[in-house]
């Protein structure tokens, strides 16, 4: 059983009954896991961080300058495998990810995070290809991307898809 933080405070004025006279007692925070897990959301809600991976370097630079002229921290990974190392370490507020990737594909990539964060709350994917195959948008969405665009990427939809996450644009 973890500690909690308790907050004493005087009963209210107009308390009536024996109990109520008695100081009562406010939780605050269960754990300092509670703690953590909220100044995290606030922090991505005030600094939020993308992670762009892909291979291609002027897909890349395109989408980190689209990122960082709306005012986001952005990490860069040309592979997979650097992509879900720069994931677990950092924590990005949004992954944009090409799905063909060289040393570990999008696809596995996404499958590998997933895996990682586990049940509750999942960091928003959008997953991005030039080869927008029969099933490839399927795929991508049974693996864990939230969304789904084809190359070459139209800034305004981009947008559109990550303030349909909640996200400012």
């Amino acid at each position: 059983m973890s500690p909690e933080c308790v907050i004493n405070t005087p009963p209210p004025a107009n308390a009536r009954s024996l109990s109520a006279k008695s100081p009562r007692k406010i939780q605050v925070f269960k754990s300092v896991r509670e703690i953590i897990l909220t100044s995290e959301a606030v922090s991505a809600i005030l600094y939020p961080t993308v992670l762009v991976a892909e291979d291609s370097v002027d897909t890349r630079t395109m989408l980190k300058r689209a990122f960082e002229l709306k005012g986001y921290g952005v990490f860069e990974a040309e592979d997979g495998r650097q992509a879900l190392e720069i994931a677990k370490r950092h924590r990005p507020s949004l992954i944009v990810i090409d799905l063909n990737m060289p040393v570990l594909d999008g696809l596995e990539t996404v499958r590998n995070y997933r895996r990682l964060e586990g049940e509750g709350v999942h960091t928003p994917i959008i997953a991005i290809t030039a080869y927008d195959v029969y099933g490839m948008e399927e795929a991508a969405l049974e693996t864990g991307c939230n969304i789904y665009l084809s190359k070459p990427i139209n800034l305004e939809e981009l947008d559109r898809a990550v303030k349909s996450l909640g996200f400012l644009v």
